[in-house]
């Protein structure tokens, strides 16, 4: 499905670090190695065979991959910032896209890598599976998606293959994101500083808004055209769980209706607006001019305190930031300014 659809509905180490952000891209000379077949597998450090646990079982990975295709959201990113162009990657479809298929932060880090630019596919409505198999890779990683266990048998036959290692399906931070795609890479140490990085960019951010940390919040959808029901991003989504990394812990209403769902989303009547009177602070995508005052119009709606103060980050649909709230490793660097900025507005009026 597509990004709105779905979410409506991821050497050395001063080499690999080399590039601005969270330990995105690699020095001009490893760039220059990494064109060289099989310079992806000489750069693991730890020692092969790895195995990894995912929603189907486990996976064994025998030797350092050289060769990585990705699928879902952002794994392209943590392959990436360990300095490894991957073979074959999914098409964004959702964001600032440019017209090789990749967003801003994903194309800056392929560009600082230098070489041919990985094999694009369309996971709009499906998993392409022959497409996949046209790169040849000798690793698939899919931690922040959907794949499903039949899909899973399939890939399995092309290569070893990490669907999603998250409890729910998308339901993968980034976090769990780069830590698994450094062990499947061998490379856990670069891993480790790549999060470390990023969680100082964030750290940063907070720390220039004193009165954002602290504010409970939550991340919704509101179709104006459909007020009736709002939509919910459960406490198990990468979303929610962003929000927690820069201090805004999830609102316990939000925890309580995600009791008991698989999935990251979930509808609720407009009528029991009233249940989510402990948020603070309001995350949705929407026209940033228009978004607020509808919902402020609306009998129901308006009864959420959030949404009756104005405390409400609307994140303009399909910009930057709005790719980047559901975040990974290179996007945090490039949007968690931008970010931080409009949830400190929004908190500001909380009072």
């Amino acid at each position: 499905m597509s990004r709105r659809g779905l979410f409506s509905a991821a050497a050395g180490a001063a080499a690999v670090l080399g590039l601005s952000a969270c330990g995105a891209g690699s020095s001009s000379s490893d760039a220059s190695a990494d064109k060289a077949s099989g310079s992806a597998a000489a750069k693991a450090t730890d020692s092969f065979p790895v195995t990894i646990k995912h929603a189907w079982g486990t996976t064994k990975i025998d030797s350092a991959p050289s060769r990585i295709a990705t699928s879902g959201w952002s794994g392209e990113d943590a392959v990436l910032a360990l300095g490894v162009m991957p073979v074959g990657m999914p098409k964004a479809n959702y964001g600032v896209v440019d017209k090789n298929g990749m967003l801003p932060w994903t194309a800056k880090a392929a560009a600082a890598l230098g070489g041919s630019l990985p094999k694009t596919y369309d996971e709009t409505d499906s998993l392409d599976t022959e497409a996949i198999a046209d790169v040849e890779p000798d690793l698939i990683l899919g931690i922040s998606s959907g794949i499903t266990k039949q899909q899973y048998t399939t890939l399995s036959e092309i290569a070893p293959t990490v669907p999603y290692t998250s409890k729910i399906a998308w339901g993968a931070t980034w976090r769990d994101v780069m830590r698994d795609t450094a062990k499947a890479m061998g490379r856990t140490a670069d891993g480790a500083k790549v999060i470390a990085d990023c969680e100082k960019k964030m750290a940063d951010a907070v720390a220039a808004h004193k009165g954002l940390k602290g504010r409970t919040a939550a991340v919704m959808y509101f179709d104006p055209k459909k007020l009736s029901t709002i939509g919910i991003y459960t406490a198990g989504d990468a979303r929610p769980q962003y929000l927690a990394d820069l201090g805004l812990p999830t609102a316990d209403s939000v925890t309580q209706q995600s009791k008991g769902t698989s999935s990251f989303y979930k509808d609720i009547s407009a009528e029991n607006a009233d249940i989510f009177s402990d948020v603070d602070v309001i995350v949705c995508y929407g026209d940033p001019k228009t978004l607020l005052t509808t919902l402020q119009k609306d009998p129901l709606l308006s009864k959420i305190p959030a949404v009756k103060r104005g405390s409400v980050a609307v994140i303009e649909d399909n910009s930057k930031l709005a790719s980047a709230v559901s975040p990974s490793v290179l996007s945090i660097p490039d949007q968690v300014g931008a970010y931080a900025d409009a949830l400190a507005a929004a908190a500001a009026k909380v009072g």
